[in-house]
């Protein structure tokens, strides 16, 4: 199952409190980056995020979910209405992602 646009349209209206918000269609969901670094992504109309040791301890209780099959196990946020805990969640984040790679 594909997402839908408008979730994609919410969740980004929820980031918005957030510099440099972008995302990118792949394959009928959407990976979303904070300030060029990949943090998770929407799928099945959820949104998964990287399950990075900030991520795990500011969410001790979320699960663990497969975006698709074959991909590695990402981090179920539910409190997606909470502006202020997404805003904190991805800022804590950030230091723990890795950069973008360098394009030959």
């Amino acid at each position: 199952m594909a997402s839908r646009k408008e979730y994609l349209e919410y969740i980004l209206e929820q980031l918005s409190d957030l510099d440099d918000i972008s995302y990118r269609a792949m394959m009928g969901e959407y990976i979303i980056y904070y300030r060029g670094r990949i943090i998770g992504g929407i799928y099945d109309d959820r949104f998964l995020v990287k399950p990075v040791k900030a991520a795990l301890t500011l969410c001790p209780d979320a699960s663990m979910e497969l975006p698709y099959d074959g991909a590695k196990k990402m981090l179920l946020v539910e409190d997606v209405e909470n502006r202020e805990f997404l805003k904190k969640l991805l800022e804590s984040m950030y230091d723990e992602l890795p950069a973008p790679k360098k394009r030959k």
